[in-house]
């Protein structure tokens, strides 16, 4: 019980920022330590599962008529060229990004879900590199609290 709700309260993180996925793990770890690796796969892939929607999101932006007037400003324009400029071709690049986004949370890995679907990023690269940084994050703040809870 405690892994789905742990999936949907992830889910729920990816689509609403606000709330806050990794103090969730935290404690549904301390309540649970022998589920450690499974409460971090179900947070992962929940977030993943949230996270397509962005993608899914940015690809399909340009159907609504208010994105398309925004996009059409020349500085909105010049920073989606810039950012297309600096994706294509340079595949090791774009997952780079993507998974320091998703790993790190700097850009905001949300942002970065968008700005992919809207550059066309292979959905294969999203997800791996997604699913691999989210993965280690929530590792990262699952094993470093649990440590400064035993110090304590």
């Amino acid at each position: 019980m405690l892994f789905w709700s742990v999936m949907g309260a992830s889910i729920g993180s990816a689509l609403f920022p606000l709330i806050n996925i990794e103090a969730i793990l935290v404690v549904a770890v301390s309540r649970a330590p022998d589920a450690m690796w499974g409460l971090i796969l179900a947070a992962t892939v929940g977030q993943m599962l949230g996270k397509i929607l962005w993608y899914w999101g940015g690809m399909h932006l340009d159907r609504a008529p208010w994105v398309n007037r925004y996009l059409e400003k020349p500085k909105v324009e010049a920073s989606l060229a810039k950012w297309h400029e600096r994706a294509e071709g340079r595949p090791w690049f774009t997952a780079g990004l993507l998974f320091v986004s998703a790993s790190t949370g700097f850009p905001p890995y949300a942002v970065t879900a968008v700005l992919a679907g809207t550059l066309r990023v292979p959905f294969a690269t999203f997800l791996v590199t997604g699913f691999l940084g989210r993965g280690l994050r929530f590792w990262a703040v699952v094993s470093g609290t649990t440590s400064l809870l035993d110090l304590w």
